[in-house]
């Protein structure tokens, strides 16, 4: 659903936050979430310097979240809250690795693209079970990287809060 996008985009930014360039973060230098190498593949050239991808403009930022991350795993047409737990995994580590922890809830085929088969499967599925599978296969995730422990606080925090919000969603 289109009104879920922003609603959605709203909680992801204030999860991503400003400018940072962590030296043990592997994106490298990110404002609000996009990462150097994604803006300039975004605006099809190089960026001029790290000060251009600081004053990204907030219109390029709604464009790549909803080209990039949104519409890859078709999230307009997933059921209210699981929309913004898929959305919010694929923008913190890819859209095929979130597209794969909803193929895997809703027990079809992981190929990490979100297409009929998935969304057959996602629409037979009861919502909050599918959040909380994808929240779980989250947490095990992080605890797998090796900058868990720099990050992983952070990351445990931002699951916990994106799955309680996505249950939320959900009709009483």
């Amino acid at each position: 659903m289109e009104a879920n996008f922003f609603k959605s985009l709203d909680l992801v930014l204030k999860h991503e936050g400003g400018f940072v360039d962590h030296p043990e973060d592997p994106g490298g230098a990110t404002n609000k979430g996009v990462t150097h190498q994604t803006y300039s593949e975004w605006l099809g050239r190089p960026l001029e310097d790290v000060e251009e991808l600081k004053s990204i403009p907030d219109e390029h930022v709604q464009l790549i979240y909803k080209e990039k991350y949104w519409n890859k795993v078709k999230a307009d047409d997933l059921p209210n809250g699981v929309d913004y737990c898929v959305f919010d995994w694929a923008v913190n580590s890819g859209p095929s690795r979130a597209a794969k922890a909803l193929q895997k809830a809703a027990l079809v085929e992981a190929d990490g693209i979100v297409g009929p088969r998935t969304l057959l499967a996602v629409q037979d599925a009861r919502a909050d079970d599918l959040i909380e599978i994808i929240a779980h296969e989250r947490e095990e995730f992080y605890r797998s990287l090796k900058t868990f422990g720099t990050f992983g606080k952070g990351w445990l925090r931002r699951n916990e809060e994106t799955r309680d919000e996505a249950l939320s969603w959900l009709p009483s």
